[in-house]
């Protein structure tokens, strides 16, 4: 799929757990595991808004574009 989460990423790069992301963000577990592993076909609003604010970043930080090769 040519569209990314890039979760994963950003906890890397901030050494975070997901424990750590659900007490910034107020998401679920279920839900920074399953957008962290880039295995989601979709994100609400609400998830959206939670994480730009707890981590401070932008919707275009934690969402990627990859062209088909």
């Amino acid at each position: 799929m040519p569209i990314r989460c890039t979760l994963g990423d950003i906890m890397k790069k901030r050494n975070l757990q997901n424990k750590d992301v659900v007490k910034l963000t107020g998401v679920s577990r279920n839900t920074i595991t399953s957008l962290a592993a880039n295995a989601t076909k979709r994100i609400d609003y609400d998830t959206l808004e939670g994480l730009c604010k707890g981590l401070g970043i932008q919707p275009g930080d934690l969402i990627e574009f990859v062209p088909d090769k």
